[in-house]
């Protein structure tokens, strides 16, 4: 080997050694607020929690790929429309239509694929796809007098997108704010309207990465 292709292979083999130390992969929890709407309807926001796990793949200073398993409550509070029957003689019944209080919670199994990307100082963005599947439901709504509610559950996945930012705190601690945009007709009003009744969750949360000093 000449002298020129000696040195290039000795400055290849430091480049893929540098790369090579740059690589990381730590796992990590996380777990936070959601404040979700179902959009669409006529349900305000509902408080109530997510928590995960996750792996960290830094593969350069600045990127990070990061596979994410959410467990996520989502869903509602608010009226829903409905009816009831009333015997108002031995041989007239009425329909009475009105609202009822409801409380909808739809229970998540996420699947997230976070892409991070480092900026200045201690701050980064995060974005990615999420493929979220319906594990559990529960409409709380109050149905004396026999009260038949407008409202079904929709579909049993969802997709949708996850944007948002964070903050590296000392000893692997991360506090983040996120916004997840589902795109799947998750709640089903049986009014016959062609709206989207879609989720909407605003997150607030921390995270921790097992592993850094």
């Amino acid at each position: 080997m000449s002298k020129k292709g000696f040195i290039i292979a000795v400055f290849a083999l430091l480049g893929v050694a540098q790369v090579q130390a740059q690589v990381t992969f730590k796992p990590g929890i996380q777990i936070g607020l959601n404040f979700s709407k179902i959009q669409n309807a006529n349900l305000s926001t509902k408080t109530d929690f997510y928590l995960g796990a996750f792996g960290a793949l830094k593969l350069s200073k600045f990127y990070t790929l990061q596979p994410e398993l959410v467990y996520s409550r989502q869903g509602g509070k608010g009226k829903v429309d409905g009816f009831y029957y009333e015997q108002v003689s031995p041989f007239e019944i009425n329909t009475v239509y009105e609202e009822r209080d409801a409380d909808i919670s739809l229970q998540y199994l996420s699947f997230v694929t976070i892409n991070k990307f480092n900026l200045y100082m201690n701050f980064y963005i995060l974005v990615g796809p999420c493929f979220d599947i319906l594990v559990g439901n529960d409409f709380k709504i109050d149905e004396n007098k026999d009260f038949n509610a407008n409202v079904s559950k929709g579909e049993d996945i969802d997709f949708g997108i996850i944007g948002g930012v964070g903050f590296s705190l000392p000893k692997g601690i991360s506090l983040e704010a996120r916004i997840k945009k589902g795109t799947r007709d998750v709640f089903d009003d049986n009014t016959g309207s062609a709206n989207v009744n879609s989720n909407l969750v605003y997150q607030i949360g921390a995270t921790y990465i097992f592993g850094l000093n």
